[in-house]
């Protein structure tokens, strides 16, 4: 097979772009943070502010609302995660807001380069691909998820890379402590259990568990009364977290409370009997729970990404709420479909530009203008339809999936210089 030439001056000449990208970017969004605005980083103030409150029982009595008067933020977290962000409340807020930018971009990087890692295997440490990965950070910067996870400084590109790493490493105990802590940091990170037992990896799934169990037993061992508190009555209050019916919940819950006008998980009442979840909301989670398993079964075994990002999407529209920067999963999502194993089947492009175009553009964010408040859930019926952008964007995914998936050749990994590096990597622990 003859390799591929390439001119190095057009190779130099894109990883200079790539980094010019990148640098402007990173610059754009520091100036911006230079701005009276800029310094909003809501959620890292509930971070910072509630973690110095932890061990006086007043954690989840703490709020922020300097900048968020109509919803004052309380700490939504499990207590392990002040553990975490309690030494942060050392430092000068600046510094933490500075370091914290930084440290998303590097995360995202690393996101990036771990997705095209599971895509092409040895193939993605080539310089293009390298380039390819400058790029594409600098790009994901301005996807909405990642955007608005900067805007609020939120944690959500590292909850992301704990679950890439789980996905990518081969030893079982590295994959279950970063499931366990990052499910212990918030609860939402706990479904990639489901990928590690898909994939039979039981001694991960199992060590994650008991990290996740040993995060509780220190919070409790640290603040008994307030570990008591989260997991008792706040476990499950998603009012608590926020208004259910917001266009910035994109979940199935989200999506069905806009549409019905009303809250779509609240109980209802069958031949007597309470049931605690609404019939709409309870019915789209047994479809979409379906829908991924049929998904997962359409994908090859070696294709460790795409199984992953069904799972994870799954774990999205199921939560009771989902805010729009949750979705930082959307851009290995767009790289998957763009590199991935069914890149050449028909209508992976056009799935990749829905979620480029729409993330881009920030449909959640527009939509937050017609509004008037977090707490409106009755909308004018083609505003609830464009605020379900996400979950119709899901389910889309997942019927694609199942319908081309079993009857698609595999394409081969994007061409490669040496014919070595055209499988893509194997996984290395099939019952690790």
């Amino acid at each position: 097979m003859r390799a591929v030439t390439r001119n190095p001056r057009s190779a130099l000449g894109g990883r200079r772009l790539a980094v010019a990208a990148l640098g402007l970017s990173v610059l754009i969004r520091l100036l911006w943070m230079a701005t009276p605005n800029g310094m909003n980083l809501v959620d890292l103030h509930v971070y910072v502010g509630g973690a110095a409150d932890l061990g006086t029982g007043h954690l989840y009595d703490f709020t922020y609302a300097e900048k968020t008067p109509d919803f004052p933020l309380p700490f939504t977290y499990p207590p392990f995660a002040a553990v975490v962000f309690y030494p942060l409340h050392y430092l000068p807020f600046t510094a933490v807001a500075v370091g914290w930018l930084l440290l998303i971009v590097a995360a995202l990087y690393a996101v990036v380069r771990l997705s095209l890692s599971l895509l092409l295997g040895a193939a993605a440490r080539e310089s293009r691909w390298r380039t390819a990965a400058i790029g594409w950070t600098a790009v994901g910067m301005w996807l909405e998820p990642v955007r608005t996870t900067i805007d609020y400084g939120q944690v959500n590109v590292f909850l992301v890379l704990a679950g890439m790493l789980a996905a990518y490493s081969a030893r079982w105990w590295v994959s279950g402590l970063l499931v366990g802590v990052a499910a212990g940091v918030k609860l939402t990170p706990a479904v990639t259990g489901l990928y590690l037992a898909g994939r039979q990896r039981w001694a991960a799934a199992v060590c994650s568990a008991v990290v996740f169990a040993a995060t509780v037993g220190l919070s409790f061992l640290l603040s008994a009364e307030e570990t008591r508190t989260y997991f008792g009555p706040l476990l499950g209050d998603a009012n608590r977290i926020g208004p259910v019916g917001s266009v910035w919940n994109q979940s199935l819950r989200g999506a069905f409370t806009r549409l019905l006008g009303h809250d779509a998980g609240s109980p209802w009442e069958l031949a007597g009997h309470r049931i605690p979840f609404g019939p709409w909301w309870l019915g789209a989670v047994l479809v979409i729970a379906v829908l991924a398993v049929l998904a997962w079964r359409a994908l090859a075994f070696d294709d460790r990404l795409g199984t992953l990002l069904v799972v994870q999407l799954f774990g999205l529209m199921v939560s009771p709420i989902s805010w729009s920067h949750h979705f930082v999963w959307l851009l290995p999502l767009i790289l998957w479909l763009l590199y991935g194993p069914l890149r050449a089947a028909a209508g992976a492009r056009v799935l990749a530009g829905y979620w480029l175009i729409t993330t881009l553009v920030g449909v959640p964010w527009i939509l937050s203008f017609f509004q008037p408040t977090i707490w409106t859930i009755s909308r004018p019926g083609i505003l609830s339809w464009l605020g379900a952008v996400d979950v119709i964007g899901v389910v889309a995914l997942f019927v694609w999936i199942i319908r081309v998936g079993p009857r698609h050749e595999r394409a081969e990994p994007v061409n490669s210089a040496r014919p070595a590096d055209r499988s893509p990597a194997p996984d290395p622990h099939p019952a690790a």
